[in-house]
């Protein structure tokens, strides 16, 4: 693209003229001066790629404003949707918090005893499909690793992989409500 020295001097000029009025019009609506420059900076920049088509615009002065609120309005509103995840996940979390707090609440009120807690999961153990619950024995309880477990039930590696997320997923679930003894015994 090839600009001549005359839209050049226009365009600095025109740069140097509105600057500052578009940066402060902007920061009145996006807050952070950082967020209005780089709204202002991007204009500029469109504007300079396509110098040639709105240096002939009769109400320059209007066509950035204009140019300024749509992005603004863009900003904000990209803004307000992060934010929105932002808080989504915040309260996700604190539900989590307040979950775990709970459990481990629950947790020193009913697990007083060993045969209480050798009885919860005996029955989560229990609760296990057959072929998973063999699986996850021979690995939990024996010691042996997933390749030996593979071999010596003639089954692929991925399979006692499968087996094992299953006995995972379904103990989660089962002790739900005694997450850390979960997480204590079996990882």
């Amino acid at each position: 693209m090839h600009i001549s020295t005359e839209y050049k001097i226009r365009f600095e000029e025109t740069y140097v003229s509105y600057y500052e009025r578009m940066k402060r019009f902007a920061q009145q609506y996006v807050i952070r001066e950082e967020d209005a420059e780089n709204i202002v900076h991007d204009i500029f920049a469109d504007l300079w790629e396509h110098w040639t088509l709105f240096s002939s615009h009769n109400n320059l002065l209007a066509f950035l404003f204009l140019a300024v609120k749509n992005k603004c309005i863009d900003f904000l509103r990209k803004k307000t949707t992060s934010q929105q995840v932002e808080d989504k996940l915040q309260e996700e979390y604190l539900l989590t918090l307040r979950a775990n707090l709970a459990s481990l609440d629950n947790f020193d009120e009913e697990l007083s005893s060993e045969e209480r807690i050798q009885s919860l999961i005996k029955k989560a153990v229990d609760s296990l499909p057959d072929k998973c619950r063999e699986i996850f024995l021979m690995n939990k309880i024996e010691g042996k690793k997933q390749k030996e477990i593979a071999k010596e039930l003639n089954i692929s590696i991925k399979t006692v992989e499968a087996q094992m997320g299953i006995a995972y997923k379904k103990l989660r679930t089962e002790l739900k409500d005694f997450l850390p003894l979960f997480f204590f015994i079996f990882y």
